[in-house]
C-alpha cells in the first residue's frame, strides 16, 4: 500500500490560508516568519487577512500556495512514498521530498511568480477550460488554428485547459464548440502559462534552477512534463525548466501512480481542486484533502 501527496497550483488560494497553522504551530509560524523575511515583505499579511485581489497577483499567489503546501506538510510531519504537483504545486512537492530545501524551494517560486508576471505583461495570452471532448480531438483543434494555442492541461478524463494567444484560444474555443465540447470557457488567468508565450519566463528561470542546489528526493517524485517518476537531480532539474513552456499531464501523472501501485492519495494545501481531478480519473480511489490541522 503506497500514500501519495500531491500539491495543487495557482488557482486554489483564499483569504485566510494557513493562519490556523500560524496561531496554533509554533514551527509553522517560524517558517512564515522566514518567508516574510526571504521575500521581503508580509505575505502572511496577505494571506491572513488581504483582499481576493490582493492575493490573486501571480507574484503573491504562487508564493502563498507553495507555503501553505508545504508548512502544512512540514507541521504533520509526512513521509510520502510518492509526490507530484500540480504546475507550481510540483515545487511543494520537491521541497516536500527533499530535493529542495524549504528556502531554495522560496527562492525558485518567487523568481518563476515573477518572471511568468513579466512574461504575461509582455506578451498578453489566456487559458480556457475545454469539457467533454477526448484529449486528441483538442489537439487537433489547436492544431488547425492559426496562432499559438496548445494544450496546457490535462486535468482529467474530459477535462483540458488550452494557452496562448488570446485570439487563436478563442478561436479553438469556437471550434471545439461546433465539434460537440459541452463547454469551452476562458479562465480568468493572467497569461497564457504552460505554452510557447512563457519562453522569456523559462530562459529567465533556467539559470536559478541550474544553480540551485538539488538533492535526491526520498521518494520519487511525478513530473508534469511527461507524467514519469524521478529520482536523478539532474533529470529532474530538466523537467522542472521544461515545465513553464510544457503542458502538465496530471491525468497521465495519477494513471502511473495508480499503475505503480499507489492506494491513497493526500492534497495538501488550499482548497481540494485535486482532489476532484483524482476522483474523475479513479472513482474508487482513497483521496482526501488537507487545508487545515
Amino acid at each position: 500500500m503506497k500514500h501519495a501527496y500531491v500539491f495543487p497550483g495557482q488557482g486554489a488560494q483564499a483569504v485566510g490560508m494557513g493562519k490556523d497553522l500560524y496561531d496554533n504551530v509554533p514551527e509553522a509560524k517560524a517558517l512564515f516568519e522566514q518567508a516574510n523575511d526571504i521575500l521581503c515583505f508580509r505575505i502572511t499579511d496577505i494571506m491572513f487577512a488581504g483582499t481576493d485581489e490582493e492575493l490573486k497577483q501571480t507574484k503573491v499567489t504562487q508564493p502563498a500556495v507553495f507555503l501553505h503546501s508545504v508548512i502544512m506538510a512540514k507541521a504533520l510531519g509526512v513521509k510520502p512514498d510518492a509526490v507530484a504537483g500540480h504546475s507550481l504545486g510540483e515545487f511543494s512537492a520537491l521541497v516536500v521530498s527533499g530535493a529542495l530545501s524549504f528556502e531554495d524551494g522560496l527562492k525558485l517560486v518567487s523568481k518563476r511568480a515573477m518572471a511568468m508576471q513579466a512574461a504575461c505583461e509582455a506578451q498578453p495570452g489566456t487559458m480556457a477550460a475545454v469539457l467533454g471532448l477526448e484529449d486528441s480531438k483538442v489537439e487537433e483543434i489547436c492544431a488547425s488554428i492559426d496562432g499559438v494555442v496548445v494544450a496546457a492541461n490535462y486535468n482529467c478524463p474530459g477535462q483540458l485547459v488550452i494557452s496562448g494567444a488570446v485570439e487563436a484560444v478563442e478561436a479553438a474555443c469556437a471550434k471545439a464548440k461546433e465539434a460537440g465540447a459541452r463547454r469551452a470557457l476562458r479562465l480568468p488567468v493572467g497569461g497564457a502559462f504552460h505554452s510557447p508565450l512563457m519562453e522569456p519566463a523559462k530562459k529567465e528561470l533556467e539559470q536559478a534552477i541550474e544553480e540551485a542546489p538539488f538533492r535526491t528526493p526520498t521518494c520519487p517524485i511525478y513530473q508534469n512534463v511527461d507524467a514519469k517518476p524521478y529520482t536523478d537531480p539532474a533529470a529532474i532539474k530538466a523537467n522542472l525548466i521544461a515545465q513553464l513552456t510544457a503542458p502538465v499531464r496530471w491525468t497521465y501523472i495519477v494513471k502511473n501512480m495508480l499503475a505503480d501501485g499507489v492506494t491513497e492519495f493526500t492534497e495538501l494545501g488550499p482548497g481540494a481542486v485535486l482532489q476532484g481531478l483524482i476522483k474523475k480519473v479513479d472513482a474508487g480511489v482513497a483521496v482526501e484533502s488537507k487545508s487545515t490541522l
